[in-house]
């Protein structure tokens, strides 16, 4: 009984160290803030103009008008929508940053909304790394940048750090 007691003891620190690697997962940032910005406004303009075209009373409502009127604010309607839903959050792609299995991999939603492996590198593939206040950077053998992701608190940044710093190279 005493032995399987100590082998018991004996696994808790292994189970500890799993806890300490827990799998760190970053969402990619759009690139240019204002452009969504942008594509916002002009896409609720174009889905607020598709139902201002039926408010305002025409001056002949024949039956061919009536059918482009229509026609442009379904037009309007769908490329406002397509407008709003660009840049969303939801489509964003994201990076898992696995350290049990020492790899990173980018996922991104499919059709059905049910995420779908795009990149998958190890540690040991990944040539350095750069920390920054705001982002870290994550560079390929040959020095080109692999990808950049935002980093919204500290600690995260220093989780990341400490499950990089024994695999990759980190770059002032």
């Amino acid at each position: 009984m005493t032995a399987v007691q100590t082998q018991t003891f004996q696994t808790l620190p292994a189970l500890s160290s799993y806890e300490n690697k827990v799998p760190l997962m970053i969402c990619f940032a759009p690139n240019w803030p204002i452009r969504t910005v942008l594509f916002r406004i002009v896409g609720t303009a174009l889905i607020l103009g598709s139902a201002t075209m039926w408010i305002f009373p025409g001056s002949n409502l024949s039956a061919d008008l009536a059918l482009m009127k229509l026609g442009t604010s379904l037009f309007f309607l769908l490329c406002g929508l397509a407008l709003l839903m660009m840049h969303h959050v939801d489509n964003q792609p994201e990076a898992y940053f696995d350290s049990i299995r020492r790899e990173v991999r980018v996922l991104q939603k499919n059709n059905r909304g049910r995420p779908q492996t795009v990149l998958r590198r190890s540690y040991d593939s990944l040539g350095s790394v750069r920390f920054n206040e705001h982002f870290v950077e994550l560079f390929d053998v040959d020095g080109s940048l692999l990808m950049r992701l935002p980093i919204e608190t500290a600690e995260i940044r220093h989780t990341l750090r400490t499950q990089l710093s024994d695999h990759v190279t980190i770059s002032a």
